[in-house]
């Protein structure tokens, strides 16, 4: 046997709650050590965050593992039931992984005692939080003062959307810019626009519209993963439905049931001057008004919270601004 051959079979249990920094850190390090790594994610039916979403986050972030979900109700503590908790807990780690298990994995006391229930070695990591100071408790409670901690398919669960709203060249893709700069975040583009420079202006069938929703949800899923607390969404596929009335004359069932809203919408008013750039359409004052009036009503028919944005691009810029900042000081959104 070589000096440095790897064990066969490791072991990691946690509730990742959610799964922070410090849960990635010792599910590399453990996946790393070992050749075949089993991560068990333990729930309870009041959980604060569903065990099937943590199951989901843990398998997405770690494919190579073999994660299972134990869904079953349990002590969670020794005193819990003194007299059988180690006993129950041997129990399932022989359920939930028949193979023998050579090395347990943690970053909790615990650790010691579950190995010794496993059969098996203990190998601690970062029992001091040395390379991740944080906690799960500490990013339930205030999940945005720990970004930074957050791997990226769990950043979507606490994000907050605003979507920028209203008819052609009235500053949504500058604003949304400005709006990503200051907060330090990204943008979901306007996926519409791509797809006109990309097939033309007559590109309007409600098959253009099917791509052009399929388009925005997969930049919004894409750019979810890389925002930083707050997502800019230039438009989203309630503005294409209205799109869709225009150009196509119709609009597809899909629409009304469509309910996946932002936090916010910053509804864009038509006080800016109208300027071509190539792929805009209403070049008329009247069929402006009427598309920003249509706008309007679609809000309010949604029930969907929106602040008006108009002015100068100063003015526009800091009441955005402003409009964000009050958002984030709420709750965190969970999705």
């Amino acid at each position: 046997m070589s000096f440095l051959t790897k064990p066969a079979r490791g072991f990691v249990l946690g509730k990742f709650m959610p799964p922070h920094a410090g849960h990635v850190y010792l599910c590399d390090f453990a996946r790393a050590y070992v050749e075949e790594l089993t991560i068990l994610v333990c729930s309870l039916p009041d959980d604060p965050i569903p065990g099937a979403v943590r199951f989901a986050w843990m398998k997405e972030l770690f494919p190579s593992a073999r994660v299972v979900h134990c869904e079953e109700i349990l002590p969670q503590l020794p005193e819990d039931d003194p007299e059988n908790f180690w006993p129950i807990w041997r129990d399932v780690m022989q359920r939930y992984h028949p193979e023998p298990i050579d090395v347990v994995f943690a970053s909790e006391p615990y650790g010691h005692r579950l190995a010794i229930e496993a059969g098996a070695r203990f190998v601690p990591v970062d029992e001091a939080r040395t390379a991740f100071p944080v906690s799960a408790t500490a990013i339930r409670n205030d999940p945005y003062a720990y970004w930074r901690f957050l791997p990226g398919p769990v950043r979507p669960y606490y994000l907050k959307r605003v979507t920028l709203f209203g008819a052609e060249s009235t500053g949504k893709t500058s604003l949304a810019a400005q709006l990503a700069r200051h907060f330090d975040t990204v943008v979901a583009p306007e996926y519409g626009r791509f797809h006109t420079e990309a097939f033309g202006a007559n590109a309007t069938s409600p098959e253009d519209m099917r791509q052009i929703v399929m388009g925005h949800l997969a930049g919004v899923a894409a750019a979810s993963l890389r925002a930083n607390r707050v997502l800019i969404e230039d438009t989203d596929p309630v503005l294409t439905a209205i799109w869709s009335d225009i150009l196509s004359g119709s609009r597809d069932p899909w629409f009304g049931r469509y309910r996946d809203y932002p936090d916010l919408y910053l509804f864009c008013d038509i006080d800016l001057p109208w300027v071509d750039d190539g792929t805009r359409y209403f070049s008329n004052p009247e069929d402006r008004r009427k598309f920003h009036i249509a706008c309007e009503r679609e809000l309010v028919s949604r029930g969907m919270k929106f602040i008006r944005i108009n002015g100068t691009p100063e003015l526009r810029r800091a009441r955005a601004i402003e409009a964000v900042e009050a958002l984030l000081k709420q709750s965190p959104a969970r999705r």
